[in-house]
């Protein structure tokens, strides 16, 4: 047996794992050597608890106390622990505090809450308003109204079937009569469109499915996270990753308590940051999980120009209205509206209850007289013009819901009078009129929507409607403004490296809507905007029948992104694309007509002479395509963070999302370039952690000659140089290199991939570039 070694206590570099009934802790286990040997510290493994039964993600947690049996169990999870010891590697493990499958048959606490109501001992873990409904908890799930339904609702025993649903029964109430026996529970079955405007428990964003948990209960928090705690005293696992800690009462205390429970290991938090937002400064974790480092590095590879000519080219080809997706913030705007008024109607209600009850019970006169109506529309108004996330208790509300945003909020009232009710909102949640119980409940409540609000109206809808660049359109994205200018990019490294040196970075995730090499492709099409406006009107009147022009430019960026993709991939990520976008169609109002005509364009596009024609120009962008992945890979794993690859991406990957990025892991067969660097890379970071980690240094270098802004460069600690070529097809058109050079720092360097290439002093980057676009340099001497 191979001897055990231990892992670093901070990572110098986590591979993702999805693990699934199809990928369980026995495949992981094998595929250890593998990794092992790719370069890496520690495996990044997606959720372990007992999840709903065939998950192919885990995120749906319905057990808290269990490792999940479907993976192999906690024997299985200490096997692969073992395992990955005898060869060097650490454990991190995903961690969902937010939320659990509301699924009663596979939750036992929720099971018990639905018999026993407010007076379970479980009822504490969930946010439920038993004031509302009567005071049963709304489950939207039948397929139609009660009386449509009432048929397929059986009693079997102590428990209430629906199709697959199964529902505990109130002591003493299965004998009654139907009707009578559904007005005797805790819970009421209805129709599942209920759930957008009389649902009264907490929910991940829109999804009814998933559950609300509150673990700022500390009895709740120490519930939900034994287990886990357990496993990393006993050094099963060494760090976490903290899924959507937004969703959260209180991120602070939480993040605080997990930092005190967990002795301080590493981690990190799925926390997406606004273009202009820090990180809570107060937070004891590592850093994020890294869209904030995939921005950046996808921006890096974005012409600026380029990126402006090819949105007017989409303006005149898609011909959309600034606010049906011509320009992002009247498009993101239009759809926060559409999704605070429709998914999360619900939430926003109950914020208006709440804000009434303060005005309604308040001694001070100032804050009576308002009317419900006024109070929620001051809370929608405010709600949309957020431009991060939400507010937290260590930053404080002022820094998000400013006086700019209440000014327009004001602005939108008819009637000036009613406009008052803005200030009242805005000094609720301020503190302005009072601490007591309500009033946090107020701002918590306030914070949980609007997180949930930006995700759905930003991710979920406006990056769908507005699509010059898709390469933009990603977790933690920017598409008004996608370019980065070196500089910029140079200013956030030196940043990280000093607030944040060993914070998690991605550049592919089981969340993102396009792996990094689709992007990659993307992103050339800013260097050649004019020349893809021209394929793009000539296989528009090749393929003609398409559904509208905003399809047909989404799909054949797309299509240019994968090559030669698969067509039912191609036709599942369109009909996701409309689905979400809901300007023709939706996931609950699908028009079959518009649906069939989506997927007859792509049966007859990707197919035919069109499809050839856009494979064709990405064949003659290959070489810049390749500059792109190469670059970005390389700068992703060199760069201040730790870098966490995604499964399957050491070598091409190109995948969407669903399900293409959460499909078993399958080594990378055969070598490529990518996967030379990205070896070579880690290795470096796994034998050198001193160069990278918390005491490391960020040193820009800059090039000179006429290619000097194509060379983006950077050292590491005086040990690690790494050298990228930024926007090749620009410096193609320019001429290339020519006589541009970069100045070494002191000393001999050695080419990491090619022993024999050495370099001192001032080099010339068309020689420093051999075989490959970028380069990987390690310091071997002298002065």
């Amino acid at each position: 047996m191979t001897p055990e070694r231990s892992a670093p206590a901070v990572p110098t570099a986590t591979y993702r794992l999805q693990l699934q009934p199809e990928f369980p802790f026995g495949a992981a286990e094998a595929a250890v050597p593998y990794l092992a040997a790719l370069g890496v510290s520690h495996l990044h493994l997606s959720p372990v608890l007992e999840a709903v039964p065939g998950s192919a993600h885990g995120y749906d947690v319905v057990d808290h106390a269990r490792v999940r049996g479907e993976l192999g169990g906690e024997a299985g999870l200490r096997s692969l622990a073992g395992t990955a010891r005898e060869h060097g590697l650490g454990l991190v493990v995903d961690i969902v505090p937010n939320h659990m499958a509301a699924a009663p048959q596979h939750n036992r606490a929720l099971w018990e809450v639905l018999r026993e109501g407010p007076e379970s001992p479980y009822a504490r873990w969930f946010d439920i308003d038993w004031s509302a409904q009567g005071g049963q908890l709304l489950l939207p799930v039948l397929a139609h109204r009660l009386g449509e339904e009432l048929g397929h609702l059986k009693v079997d025993g102590d428990v209430l079937r629906y199709h697959d649903h199964v529902f505990p029964l109130r002591e003493g109430t299965g004998s009654l009569p139907l009707p009578q026996l559904l007005d005797a529970q805790w819970y009421r079955p209805v129709w599942w469109r209920l759930a957008r405007t009389e649902l009264n428990y907490r929910r991940f964003f829109s999804i009814s499915e998933l559950i609300g948990v509150r673990v700022e209960d500390p009895e709740v928090f120490a519930a939900t996270h034994g287990t886990l705690l357990r496993l990393l005293g006993e050094g099963v696992i060494d760090g976490l990753r903290v899924d959507h800690p937004d969703g959260l009462a209180d991120p602070d205390a939480y993040l605080n308590r997990l930092h005190k429970a967990t002795g301080g290991r590493w981690t990190v938090v799925e926390k997406i940051l606004a273009a202009d937002e820090h990180l809570p400064a107060a937070w004891p974790v590592a850093g994020t999980t890294g869209y904030d480092a995939l921005r950046h590095v996808d921006g890096l590879f974005t012409d600026p120009s380029g990126a402006d000519e090819l949105l007017g080219h989409y303006r005149r080809a898609a011909g959309p209205p600034d606010d049906r997706g011509g320009r992002w913030a009247p498009t993101l705007r239009r759809a926060a509206y559409e999704v605070v008024t429709h998914e999360l109607a619900t939430e926003v209600d109950r914020l208006t209850r709440v804000a009434g009850r303060l005005c309604a019970e308040s001694p001070d006169p100032a804050l009576r007289d308002h009317a419900p109506w006024a109070l929620g529309t001051a809370l929608r108004e405010l709600l949309v013009r957020l431009h991060v996330y939400r507010p937290y208790a260590s930053v404080g509300a002022a820094a998000v819901v400013t006086e700019e945003a209440a000014a327009e909020a004001r602005a939108a009232f008819t009637v000036p009078e009613e406009a008052h009710a803005v200030d009242v909102v805005r000094d609720l949640l301020l503190g302005r009129w009072g601490d007591g119980p309500l009033h946090t409940e107020f701002r918590t409540r306030f914070a949980q929507t609007s997180s949930a609000l930006r995700a759905k109206s930003a991710e979920d809808k406006a990056f769908y409607r507005y699509v010059p660049l898709l390469s933009a359109n990603e977790v933690g994205g920017e598409p008004g403004d996608p370019a980065v200018p070196p500089e910029d990019f140079h200013a956030y490294c030196a940043r990280v490296q000093r607030d944040w040196p060993v914070t998690g970075t991605v550049l592919s995730t089981h969340d993102t809507k396009r792996s990094a090499d689709v992007r990659a492709a993307i992103s050339v099409l800013t260097q050649c905007p004019g020349r893809w406006a021209d394929v793009l009107a000539e296989v528009t009147g090749a393929s003609g029948g398409a559904p509208d022009p905003h399809l047909v430019w989404a799909a054949w960026q797309t299509y240019f992104g994968l090559g030669q993709a698969a067509e039912d991939r191609l036709t599942g990520a369109l009909l996701k694309h409309v689905r979400e976008a809901g300007l023709h169609t939706t996931w609950t109002e699908q028009d079959p007509e518009y649906e069939a005509a989506v997927e007859a364009f792509v049966a007859g596009g990707a197919r035919g002479a069109t499809g050839r024609l856009v494979q064709h120009f990405r064949d003659a962008t290959a070489p810049h395509i390749r500059a792109n992945v190469l670059g970005a890979a390389l700068v992703h794993l060199t760069m201040p963070g730790v870098p966490d690859v995604y499964q399957g991406t050491e070598g091409e990957y190109r995948a969407l999302v669903d399900p293409d990025n959460r499909a078993p892991f399958t080594p990378q067969e055969g070598s490529s370039d990518k996967g030379e660097l990205t070896r070579a890379a880690l290795g470096l970071r796994r034998r050198r952690p001193e160069v990278f980690g918390v005491s490391a240094a960020y040193t820009p270098l800059v090039a000179g000659g006429p290619g000097a802004g194509h060379c983006v460069a950077f050292v590491r600690s005086g040990a690690v140089l790494t050298a990228v070529t930024r926007l090749s097809l620009r410096l193609a058109e320019a001429g290339g290199w020519r006589d541009t050079t970069l100045t070494l720092p002191p000393g001999r360097w050695v080419d990491v991939l090619d022993q024999d290439r050495k370099f001192e002093g001032q080099v010339r980057v068309a020689d420093l570039f051999g075989r490959l676009p970028v380069a990987l340099l390690e310091h071997v001497g002298g002065q």
